[in-house]
């Protein structure tokens, strides 16, 4: 018996229209490209700081548990989500879904959000540097965290810095979607 821990795409595209290549690889591999940042957050539940150097202690584990897991959990939903967009069950719901099973998706009732997601995640996880070492984010301006030693920065910038490009590759998936779903038939002659 075999584990697979990734499950590829299918061979033979089952949506009405293939999606680019891209667009698949690119949908299929946005959970593994967020996962290192899951998985970086996981510690701070248990109160380990990872090296950073805070001033104002943890929260008490009742609160920092969930919250910590929880986010990591709905950051790897929503990436799988994505898959949609180059999948079937992107165009036609799912038919154990309530309400909506079996019927087609319109292409705006998934390019809206997806592109409105996009942006706000975007907004979200970038920030620009200023001159005085702290940084204009989402949420105004902030300090930036210090570490205990160079070796747990550098570890939190490569787990953490992927997160930068979920906003633009949701929207490059919205976008592939749109023109895919939304494109005029062949007409035969």
């Amino acid at each position: 018996m075999s584990l697979k821990i990734l499950h590829l795409p299918p061979p033979v595209s089952d949506t009405e229209r293939p999606p680019p290549r891209w667009a698949i690889r690119l949908a299929y591999a946005l959970p593994l490209l967020l996962l290192p940042s899951c998985l970086w957050r996981l510690p701070f539940a248990l109160h380990f700081e990872m090296g950073q150097i805070q001033d104002v202690g943890m929260p008490p584990y009742w609160v920092s548990v969930p919250y910590v897991l929880g986010l990591s959990v709905l950051t790897e939903v929503t990436a799988i989500l994505a898959i949609g967009l180059v999948r079937g069950w992107g165009e036609v719901a799912p038919g154990w879904m309530p309400f909506i099973g079996g019927r087609r998706v319109r292409p705006l009732a998934a390019v809206v959000p997806a592109v409105v997601g996009g942006l706000v995640l975007t907004a979200l996880f970038t920030d620009l540097p200023l001159s005085d070492g702290r940084r204009l984010t989402a949420y105004g301006v902030v300090d930036t965290v210090d570490y205990s030693h160079d070796a747990w920065e550098t570890l939190a910038t490569v787990c953490v810095a992927p997160t930068s490009l979920w906003g633009p590759v949701t929207i490059a998936l919205a976008l592939a979607y749109h023109r895919r779903r939304c494109a005029t038939p062949p007409t035969g002659g």
